[in-house]
């Protein structure tokens, strides 16, 4: 596992859910989510070689269009010189960071003191699948329960996943209480960590590590060889580094406002 294989591994991840509007070119990667994410469109990707200027003229224009009043803008390692100097220019706040994370699976799983009153369950039917999202607004503190035509076709989603191996998402709980969750996708032999989170009054309790742990070992199962994540510096960051994962570079978040012209 090299710095470089980690790279292009981050590099590579890039994520949607099936119903988003997506805006793809050579130069950039601009996502739009269902509204019931509550989240404002994103630009998940600048080409290396993209001019930085007029892509994110492109993409304000296209948020614009969209009746959107800020636009999101992730910077991540392989990005054009000039992007971060350009967002602030354009009066961008920084936002988020992530550290992308690796860790070598190839001895297997190690030893995360999972807590023995964690249940982990796997997102199969409508119940998981409303657990899964109930959690995850409450963890981050955003979005939306969709309709429910949406949840039952998000609870086929994951069945299939799990079924066809491509990938599966955990849920834990704490009695009868879904308390933490988080999804995996495998990529080849490299299985991507994602959405791990667990609700503020169950935090400190290991929920994120029962869940962590089940996620890598039914990876291993799967055939990973290498787990990635990327995660919040603040908060999943020091319990990746406790259990043996390694930073190899950040991702940075910023805010950009879509003003009319006049």
């Amino acid at each position: 596992m090299t710095p470089e294989r980690v790279a292009a591994a981050g590099a590579a991840w890039l994520w949607w859910p099936s119903d988003a509007t997506v805006v793809r070119d050579d130069r950039l990667v601009l996502v739009r989510w269902p509204d019931h994410y509550r989240v404002a469109p994103t630009v998940v990707r600048v080409a290396a070689d993209a001019p930085v200027a007029a892509t994110l003229e492109a993409a304000v224009d296209r948020a614009r269009e969209w009746g959107s009043a800020e636009l999101l803008v992730w910077v991540k390692p392989d990005a054009p010189a000039g992007l971060e100097a350009a967002l602030r220019s354009r009066g961008g706040v920084h936002d988020d960071t992530v550290d992308v994370f690796a860790l070598d699976l190839a001895g297997g799983v190690p030893d995360l003191a999972v807590p023995a009153d964690v249940e982990v369950r796997w997102q199969l039917d409508e119940a998981t699948t409303r657990d899964v999202i109930q959690v995850g607004i409450e963890a981050f503190e955003e979005g939306a329960v969709p309709d429910d035509e949406r949840v039952l076709e998000l609870a086929e989603e994951a069945a299939a996943d799990h079924r066809d191996r491509r990938g599966a998402c955990a849920v834990g709980y704490l009695g009868a209480h879904a308390a933490g969750g988080g999804g995996l996708s495998m990529a080849g032999d490299v299985v991507r960590l994602w959405g791990g989170g667990v609700v503020p009054d169950a935090r400190g309790r290991g929920v994120y590590r029962a869940v962590l742990d089940a996620r890598l070992r039914h990876a291993v199962s799967l055939g990973a060889r290498m787990a990635l994540v990327k995660g919040r510096v603040e908060t999943s960051g020091p319990i990746l580094r406790r259990v043996g994962f390694t930073a190899y570079g950040q991702e940075r978040c910023y805010v950009l406002p879509v003003a009319d012209r006049r």
